[in-house]
């Protein structure tokens, strides 16, 4: 099955510490940022208020992650990899404090995968 949204290793092992050090309860959210840029925020669940137009995309390290209405649009015909890079962000995201920063790559979906994917709720 294809996911819309995966971690690689390096950010699967920087989700399950911040769940360690912050609980379970931690959610992304596909920033479409302006200043900082677009990047995955991660949250504790509650932190961020999921609008009417935001988007399921799937889920990563048993995390939610969420993307808005608008850069789904965009991003529809990508697989996001979410992956770590060195260095602090502007952000509010939880990993600030790690020294590191949660990026997003993508790859497009090839004709087979885009057409075998469920639709959003």
């Amino acid at each position: 099955m294809v996911e819309r949204v995966i971690a690689t290793d390096t950010a699967q092992a920087l989700i399950a510490r911040l769940q360690a050090r912050h609980g379970e309860q931690l959610m992304f959210f596909q920033s479409g940022g302006c200043c900082d840029g677009s990047a995955p925020m991660c949250y504790l669940v509650g932190e961020l208020t999921i609008g009417p137009h935001d988007r399921l995309l799937g889920h990563i390290g048993g995390c939610p992650f969420y993307i808005s209405a608008s850069q789904y649009a965009y991003w529809q015909h990508t697989q996001l990899v979410i992956d770590v890079t060195a260095g602090h962000s502007d952000n509010f995201s939880l990993e600030g404090s790690e020294g590191v920063s949660f990026i997003t790559r993508s790859r497009l979906f090839t004709d087979a995968e885009y057409a075998a994917l469920a639709p959003l709720d």
